[in-house]
């Protein structure tokens, strides 16, 4: 018996001391993301050592809906709606190194194979006056050539008014890759709000959403946050922070399960809340490394019109344009024609 005792002793201290090695190396290998109980910050020891790193596809939804094909490709994964011809979602992860335009876009719209018959084509949105709008962002897929073509799938396309897809939606892309070159990165679930009766596009029948969602979660310690935002599929001068709104909100308007890996207490603080002023709104423009150029604060937009007048506002991010000029160089690349939308 004694002898018993003791090598149950000597198991006990063996699994104490490989238990405390196991602690210590997570608390030296990845840093503790901290909580506390009056904000939306997590602390991770509070819930044992929980590493977001660790977790794979933490930013994939859970899968709950009735209509619903799941396909994984490179550089994003989508959850493909055949009722209604277009995805309940599209999740990636952004890194501050993927912001970095390595290639051009393409413009190259193309049906997905593996959706033949219940995806669009381009003979949905030609001449329809409906912008094929992505859901994926292709400056968010410019990192790779083969993820770049991936973004161009129709099944990463939803039918959107040019005024939204060239103007507040594009407003929220460029937000959304700032935030990840500075949090590091951002993992982020877009897609339309789907529902019954409405109205459908072209001889597919593709169901024209009301509104779009985005989400977006930064788990670069030592906090992180969630943000959502849920805009109507039209045009506004409106700021972004207008349409903020919680993660749960838009689970209640979707059915979809954001982020159902996270532990359920800090799924819920991050989920149920925001905070705006966690979040970077205002961006300096960057300095250009090339001397003839210096981008500051105050440089103009390099828009002229034809009279020859340049325009007064000043540029938004990378580029020599500012925000309504930036849109209007991305109608010109993507060839479509500024009409009224046939509703």
């Amino acid at each position: 018996m004694r002898v018993k005792f003791k090598i149950s002793l000597v198991l006990i201290g063996i699994l104490l001391v490989s238990m405390i090695k196991a602690q210590l190396y997570g608390i030296i290998q990845h840093p503790i993301v901290k909580y506390h109980d009056n904000s939306l910050k997590v602390n991770v020891q509070s819930h044992d050592f929980f590493v977001f790193d660790t977790i794979s596809g933490l930013e994939v939804p859970g899968k709950n809906l009735k209509s619903e094909t799941l396909i994984k490709r490179l550089g994003y994964t989508l959850s493909y709606n055949k009722v209604y011809k277009q995805a309940n979602w599209v999740a990636y992860e952004l890194t501050s190194s993927e912001t970095n335009r390595l290639v051009k876009r393409t413009n190259s719209f193309r049906p997905d194979e593996e959706l033949n018959g219940y995806v669009a084509t381009n003979i949905d949105y030609k001449g329809s006056g409906w912008d094929r709008g992505h859901l994926a962002p292709a400056g968010d897929m410019s990192w790779s050539w083969d993820v770049m073509h991936e973004s161009f799938y129709y099944s990463n396309i939803s039918p959107q008014a040019p005024s939204f897809n060239r103007g507040i939606w594009l407003r929220l892309e460029d937000l959304v890759r700032k935030w990840a070159n500075k949090y590091e990165k951002v993992l982020v679930v877009v897609g339309p709000v789907l529902a019954p009766d409405l109205t459908r596009l072209g001889i597919d029948s593709i169901a024209i959403p009301d509104y779009f969602y985005k989400v977006i979660l930064d788990i670069t310690p030592p906090e992180i946050k969630g943000i959502a935002f849920c805009i109507p599929n039209e045009g506004s001068d409106s700021s972004l922070q207008q349409f903020a709104c919680t993660i749960d909100s838009v689970e209640q308007i979707t059915g979809i399960n954001f982020f159902p890996a996270l532990p359920d207490p800090i799924e819920e603080k991050l989920e149920s809340k925001i905070n705006l002023n966690e979040w970077e709104w205002v961006f300096k423009a960057p300095v250009s490394t090339n001397s003839n150029l210096v981008l500051s604060k105050n440089y103009k937009c390099k828009f002229t019109d034809s009279n020859g007048k340049q325009c007064l506002n000043n540029i938004e991010g990378v580029g020599p344009y500012c925000s309504i000029h930036k849109q209007e160089e991305k109608a010109k690349m993507d060839n479509l024609i500024l009409v009224k939308p046939n509703k």
